[in-house]
């Protein structure tokens, strides 16, 4: 039940520009409507899993937890199979600087790095 988001992201990519220019749609059209996709991606995926482990809970944690649309939609799922969701507070939603130096030491070793004048941090 591994997903992959690389297709979708670079198809959308190399879409998007022609797309707005052509006024085909905006923005916020192709945002929304990749936002939906990804999320319905997970929500199938979670409810696939649950289906096997016989689970009746999910805990949507991680940076992308904070957003609201995926705990409704998951939600939706969790009370048509009359499963409980728990959605953590922004506290527990965030990513983790764990997270984030790991993944650092993982591109670094693989020969990925970024110039220092590229570089930006915002804290929260």
């Amino acid at each position: 039940m591994d997903v992959s988001f690389s297709g979708i992201l670079s198809n959308i990519e190399k879409q998007a520009p022609h797309l707005i220019s052509s006024k085909q749609y905006t923005p916020e059209d192709l945002c929304y409507s990749l936002q939906e996709t990804i999320f319905a991606m997970l929500v199938e995926i979670t409810e696939r899993a649950m289906s096997h482990c016989g689970s009746q809970a999910v805990l949507i944690v991680g940076g992308v937890g904070c957003n609201l649309r995926l705990q409704e939609m998951m939600n939706i799922m969790c009370e048509e199979r009359g499963a409980k969701l728990y959605a953590t507070d922004e506290r527990f939603c965030i990513d983790k600087g764990a997270m984030i130096a790991q993944a650092g030491i993982e591109m670094f070793q693989s020969g990925t790095t970024t110039p220092w004048d590229l570089v930006t941090c915002t804290q929260r």
